[in-house]
């Protein structure tokens, strides 16, 4: 009888488990986890909200939107460069879709959101982010005809509601006088906008999403150039400070790399329709990191701001689809 032979059926040497399974290691475990890459973008997301409070005197606005994306092509056209010859074809015959794609959804929602923090709380920042999906429902109907419910109607009636009360303050003579602060204003165009890059995406050329992100945020560098340009000649630009440098890696890496890779495998694990019902876990961690990272307070009207504009977003997406 051989060694092989006289050795028991499972030993130290044998690395395969008794039931014939392979264990996965903890990043593959990870890797495949939906609900935490979700959680880790959605707050990484947010953490964008606090890095546009946290930027003010740091680094200016156009600066931060530019050198944002100077740096994600910097790093990854490169390593996509093979994959963006090959569906070059594809972005050239749609060349004009790509470019308002990448203007729409990168650079003007960014530097908006970035100008924002100049005038109001990355609280306030949070929350209006949240009418987001709504704007979606609404632009969905507008370009495609997509059916609104009389549940979904009222859904978009009460998230509505919650971003006027973020944008009044709770004073109804804000309303009245329409003394809202630009902060707002900018945040919630900026929202329109996203909402106008989320309801076309559905029409991108065919191919796989980390090309077409790259694509845009090439679009989203070139169109931010001038916006910088413009900052400079204004006399409103200034070299960033330490913290400003931290604040764009901060940017660069997480909102800009990390996150977009971590949502792009949550869509391939659980489908886009389960993945987009995650976004909304903006509006609750961005008051939530503004409250422990830069010390704002939280006044009773957010509370009830943050209530309509995620029960509205219950109403439209959960009632409203049943």
């Amino acid at each position: 009888m051989t060694e092989a032979e006289t050795m028991p059926a499972h030993t130290p040497l044998d690395k395969t488990p008794l039931n014939g399974i392979v264990s996965k290691t903890l990043p593959q475990r990870l890797w495949g986890n939906a609900y935490l890459l979700l959680s880790l973008t959605t707050l990484m997301w947010a953490g964008n909200a606090v890095a546009s409070r946290l930027a003010v005197g740091q680094i200016s606005p156009m600066g931060l939107t530019s050198l944002r994306w100077v740096f994600v092509c910097a790093i990854l056209p490169w390593l996509m460069r093979r994959e963006l010859a090959a569906y070059w074809p594809a972005l050239k015959a749609r060349w004009v879709f790509v470019i308002a794609m990448g203007t729409m959804g990168f650079t003007a929602f960014n530097a908006l959101m970035y100008l924002a923090g100049y005038s109001t709380t990355a609280i306030n920042i949070g929350i209006l982010q949240g009418a987001i999906p709504i704007f979606v429902l609404v632009g969905a109907f507008l370009a495609h005809r997509t059916a609104i419910g009389p549940l979904q109607a009222l859904g978009v009636f009460v998230t509505l509601l919650g971003v006027m009360v973020v944008a009044s303050r709770g004073d109804y003579h804000v309303l009245t006088q329409f003394a809202f602060f630009p902060g707002d204003l900018l945040m919630i165009l900026a929202s329109f906008f996203y909402a106008g890059y989320t309801v076309a995406i559905r029409s991108r050329p065919v191919m796989p999403r980390l090309v077409f992100f790259t694509a845009l945020a090439i679009v989203a560098c070139l169109a931010s150039l001038p916006l910088f340009g413009a900052e400079i000649a204004l006399g409103h630009s200034y070299w960033p400070t330490q913290k400003g440098w931290l604040i764009l890696a901060y940017v660069v890496i997480f909102p800009s790399l990390i996150s977009q890779i971590f949502f792009l495998r949550a869509v391939e694990l659980i489908g886009p329709s389960r993945t987009s019902v995650f976004v909304n876990l903006v509006p609750v961690f961005a008051p939530i990191l503004a409250v422990f990272i830069l010390g704002e307070q939280l006044a009773l009207y957010h509370g009830l701001a943050l209530a309509l504009v995620l029960g509205g977003i219950f109403i439209a997406e959960r009632l409203g689809k049943r």
